[in-house]
């Protein structure tokens, strides 16, 4: 056989994976315009739902609207393709997610299946649960903190000059901006919920450890409050929400790699296959008696040709 056939053998595989990877990108980029299709035509419901806490917030300070503008002529219709784009993405995830699947899972092996699957499953969970927590919880709260600074003005009538007259302050929202605002804090919460997720398979996968995510404990806490000012509006409310929330995760994520690690180690102390850190061992040598005479000759015989 020559070495151009060999080539081409060696090839064949490769052009077999890519064209699989390119068949799944194709179902999954048809299953997004599919589900991008579907909130098009119902996007009017699904930006009622969105708009939902600010109403209530404004309700809660005695406004009798809830109207937002449109402050750009094609505003209302990037609004609709924006709403399209994010539900169009969390309808089409479970598919994308399986195709993902499909495609790995034939280079794992059978225990790899086991672990890897539970993961595929948590994220989308996890993302969920952000994604509420943020929608009830810290919207409500940041909207009413940022409905705050209206102040009502004085009505004067025709022709009358009021020295005491307060110039009012009102909130009329651009349409666009409040559904940004909202989004912004969806995909953030719902990123930040992944870090068990992400913290846990890479414990698995033996790339972080629970002494060493502790041991860079403060080093997290910097960048859980820069990740808190960056993500989130300046608000202070609304940031240590974020904190709270993030550092409580990175601090489950700690327990998770833990507890990953210690039933690794009882595997492999069932198999037979745990072997105790070079520490330990060393610490068992300074406890051997003859390991410590052992030591005594070598320094009894260095201070013997210090004095030659």
């Amino acid at each position: 056989m020559s070495d151009t056939d060999e080539i081409e053998q060696s090839s064949a595989p490769l052009i077999e994976h890519l064209a699989e990877l390119r068949n799944r990108l194709i179902h999954s980029v048809v299953a997004f315009i599919i589900g991008m299709i579907i909130c098009f035509t119902v996007w009017n419901p699904i930006f009622d739902f969105l708009t939902h806490p600010l109403c209530s917030a404004m309700a809660e300070r005695g406004h009798s609207d809830c109207g937002l503008i449109l402050i750009k002529l094609q505003e209302g219709f990037f609004v609709a393709v924006s709403i399209s784009l994010l539900g169009g993405l969390m309808l089409s995830f479970p598919y994308i997610a399986f195709q993902m699947w499909r495609f790995v899972a034939p280079g794992l092996y059978r225990n790899e299946k086991g672990a890897f699957l539970p993961f595929m499953i948590a994220s989308p969970f996890m993302f969920l649960l952000g994604a509420a927590f943020a929608f009830y919880v810290v919207t409500p709260l940041a909207f009413d903190f940022f409905l705050g600074f209206q102040q009502p003005g004085s009505v004067l009538g025709e022709g009358a000059a009021d020295k005491n007259a307060v110039a009012g302050i009102a909130f009329q929202g651009s349409a666009q901006e409040y559904l940004s605002l909202t989004i912004k804090f969806i995909v953030a919460f719902g990123l930040c919920f992944q870090l068990p997720v992400l913290l846990t398979l890479m414990g698995k996968a033996g790339l972080v450890s629970a002494a060493g995510l502790g041991a860079v404990r403060k080093y997290a806490v910097v960048a859980i409050l820069v990740l808190a000012a960056l993500v989130t509006p300046p608000d202070v409310i609304t940031q240590v929400i974020l904190f709270v929330v993030v550092f409580g995760l990175y601090e489950i994520s700690i327990w998770l790699v833990r507890r990953v690690e210690t039933k690794r180690e009882a595997e492999l102390r069932a198999q037979g296959l745990w072997f105790e850190d070079d520490d330990d061992e060393d610490e068992a040598f300074d406890d051997d008696p003859l390991m410590a005479e052992f030591d005594e000759d070598d320094d009894d015989s260095g201070d013997g040709d210090a004095k030659t």
